[in-house]
């Protein structure tokens, strides 16, 4: 083949082997052509290997999607912030899918979905709704996939401390706040002790933890006047929803309040003012705590009335600067008339004063009505007293020891064992029995309307005819009025589930769309 040149005369480079022109030296194409003869048997082409990803590549397809998915395990390891259980999840992966991975919306739901096993099987707490965003799917997918992941391995995870998940979520909140050191740990422990007592109180039974968590913190900052905690930007660090962490909120505070009932002056303690008595009240749910059941081993004496008082008018010294008052001698203490407290004892020897609960919230009361605020407001500023309303909470630190076992991370078993002075069945299951009831009244008034119009005799019989009236005396006679009709859409539903004859129990628990698609839509083709 002549050269571009013209010229037909060429030599062999003695280095490269390759053809050249003896004119131009310019390298001949197909110099190294080598024909494919010989049917299949024949050699292999130079360029393309069968099985290989592309023209030239010597990477194949499962390498690449390995390497591929790896890569995207680091990836989201760091997002989350979990390199160090990278390898553990890698190798449950590989495990799972028989070392092939996978490429796709799939395979980062079971990533996160193994990420999650990981952690809750070293004992580590991480919330699956920060996955479910990490990963960019929903937290209902990622829970199926959890579920599949635990049934395919067979594993058996730990049960969930929710005061460590508290503590995980608190810390990485108030990493962002100039909040000094020792004042964060003494929150940090207080935030524990109260979901721990949530827990006993089954406000998380049933419930996402994530909700009574950002509550607890809400409520625990601002017993310490820790300014900029809002409960929605807790709801949005914790990725839970706001409305549902404000009804936990509203929840714990009840809850506080029926505790506060066993005190003195728990008659004057609501949900608009239980965070201004929470001292009081956590420090007897403290005490309550460390009590031990049965009487076996150290336990906790019960605190005497009247050292609450002496303690009461010691700390209103130190902090009041009142000589009066560091003497014993205040007006608001004084007993003037023995005739106004008549619960008041004294022993043999005259010395020893006993208070009762009458009398101790008599002269709480007497105190809150009469002390004035710039009576106690020391040079310091740091007590506040307002009239009728008694010290603020943030006035004092020293209420709070920490020396409860409710104020660590604890199994639910151990939970329910401490006595916190009050117990509550699940907010849950009490709505639920309301409901309930709700449903059985409307059933037994749908019965009462269909047979009114089956049978009107059965209504004149037994006067059931007369419930949605009432009579009026007008003058001299008697006339009837009827009401207002309130039914309404579920009234309608529970009729016709009724004609359908499907059983009472079953529309007691409110499962209309099951029933209506079962026994009303479908009832001809059954």
């Amino acid at each position: 083949m002549p050269c571009r040149c013209g010229s037909h005369s060429t030599i062999r480079d003695d280095q490269t082997g390759n053809l050249v022109c003896s004119k131009c030296y310019t390298i001949l194409d197909f110099d190294n052509y080598e024909a494919q003869i010989g049917g299949i048997t024949g050699p292999t082409g130079t360029n393309i290997h069968i099985g290989y990803a592309g023209t030239g590549s010597c990477i194949s397809y499962k390498d690449r999607k390995i390497y591929q998915a790896k890569t995207l395990i680091h990836q989201y390891a760091l997002r989350l912030d979990i390199t160090y259980s990278e390898s553990g999840i890698t190798s449950m992966i590989e495990e799972i899918t028989d070392g092939e991975f996978g490429e796709g919306d799939w395979f980062n739901v079971l990533i996160g979905a193994c990420s999650y096993v990981v952690m809750r099987r070293d004992k580590k707490f991480f919330p699956a709704a920060e996955i479910a965003k990490a990963v960019g799917c929903d937290i209902y997918e990622l829970g199926r996939m959890i579920a599949r992941v635990v049934k395919f391995l067979k594993l058996s995870l730990p049960e969930i401390s929710i005061a460590g998940l508290f503590e995980r979520e608190f810390n990485n909140y108030m990493n962002r706040k100039n909040v000094d050191e020792d004042k964060k740990e003494m929150m940090m422990k207080q935030g524990m002790f109260l979901v721990n007592c949530a827990v006993k109180w089954s406000l998380t039974t049933g419930r996402r933890p994530l909700p009574v968590v950002a509550a607890v913190m809400a409520f625990v900052a601002e017993l310490n006047g820790v300014d900029g905690l809002k409960i929605e930007d807790v709801a949005e660090h914790v990725h839970a929803v706001v409305s549902t962490c404000k009804l936990r909120y509203k929840e714990l505070l009840a809850a506080l309040v029926r505790v506060a009932q066993v005190l003195p002056w728990g008659k004057d303690i609501s949900v608009k003012n239980v965070v201004k008595y929470a001292p009081f009240v956590i420090q007897y749910m403290e005490l309550k705590s460390m009590e031990v059941p049965g009487g076996g081993g150290e336990r906790v004496e019960p605190f005497d009335m009247e050292d609450v008082i002496s303690e009461c008018l010691q700390k209103v010294a130190a902090y009041g600067n009142d000589e009066n008052l560091s003497n014993g001698d205040s007006q608001y203490f004084e007993v003037r008339n023995r005739s106004d407290f008549p619960t008041l004892s004294n022993d043999n020897d005259g010395n020893n004063l006993k208070l009762s609960h009458e009398c101790l919230s008599l002269i709480y009361s007497t105190f809150s009505n009469e002390v004035d605020a710039e009576k106690l407001n020391g040079q310091s500023g740091q007590i506040h007293v307002r009239k009728r309303w008694g010290l603020e909470p943030y006035a004092y630190q020293d209420w709070w020891s920490g020396k409860s076992e409710l104020s660590k991370k604890l199994l639910l078993k151990q939970i329910l064992e401490k006595e916190v002075g009050f117990d509550m069945m699940p907010p849950s299951f009490i709505a639920g029995c309301k409901a309930n009831e709700r449903r059985r009244q409307k059933i037994n008034a749908a019965k009462v309307r269909i047979n009114k119009i089956m049978d009107p005799s059965y209504a004149g019989s037994d006067g059931s005819d007369n419930l949605n009236s009432s009579e009026v005396a007008c003058g001299g006679k008697k006339r009837k009025r009827r009401q207002a009709s309130e039914i309404d859409w579920e009234d309608f539903v529970i009729e016709a589930l009724l004609l359908h004859r499907v059983k009472e129990e079953d529309i007691e628990k409110g499962h209309y769309r099951a029933l209506l698609g079962l026994y009303v839509f479908n009832s001809g083709t059954i």
